[in-house]
């Protein structure tokens, strides 16, 4: 099984794109993440190797989508890994296209006009990221590298003052809450959730 240090999705900057029903395309580049190593790691849905009819797309062949929902209302979308059970969940987006489509669709259902949300409020989390594109469970165990409507593009070089801050991730209890297996961009704020004190401990690129 690979170590956290080679979950590089966040890493290299890659861009989430989704082309809507009408033609329209969004794009985000992924700015935070989280990496799930399956089988040891307790917080993990694939834990002790554990397979379900819900989990099953982590483990089919890395670049697979795993979508699940949770409190029967909103989703999360990861992305499959190597190693068994392993999968990298996308927590944040920096909007780059499409922002008025993404700010209806984040607003569809709830009070609020629109430009409630500013354009850093968008996906600045893993269920709103999943509404600001339009991402259900239908994209389950969905190909990236084929699909027509979801797959990832090369980004460019992150600004130089940004740094990849490696940090606790969000919500976990146990053994493992404590792995620094939360990953992103420092100083951008798309960002859910800012750590300090792990910033102080990342150097700044030359």
């Amino acid at each position: 099984m690979k170590s956290w240090e080679d979950h590089e999705v966040c890493k290299d900057h890659e861009v989430l794109v989704r082309k809507l029903p009408g033609g329209e395309v969004l794009r985000g580049r992924i700015v935070e993440t989280e990496a799930y190593l399956g089988g040891e790691d307790s917080a993990s849905h694939s834990r002790g190797g554990r397979q379900t009819t819900r989990n099953a797309a982590m483990f089919l062949a890395p670049g697979t989508l795993y979508v699940y929902q949770i409190y029967g209302i909103y989703f999360c979308m990861n992305i499959s890994s190597q190693g068994e059970g392993a999968a990298v969940l996308l927590r944040s987006l920096e909007p780059l296209q499409g922002l008025e489509s993404m700010r209806q669709l984040r607003l569809a259902g709830r009070k609020g006009a629109p430009g409630t949300l500013k354009d850093w409020q968008l996906c600045n989390g893993p269920s709103k990221l999943c509404q600001a594109l339009a991402v259900n469970k239908n994209f389950d165990q969905q190909d990236l590298a084929s699909h027509p409507v979801v797959w990832l593009e090369a980004g460019q070089d992150a600004p130089r003052e940004e740094a990849l801050v490696s940090t606790t991730r969000i919500g976990v209890r146990g053994d493992w809450a404590h792995k620094p297996l939360r990953f992103y961009l420092r100083g951008n704020r798309c960002v859910s959730v800012v750590d300090r004190k792990a910033e102080k401990g990342c150097q700044p690129p030359s």
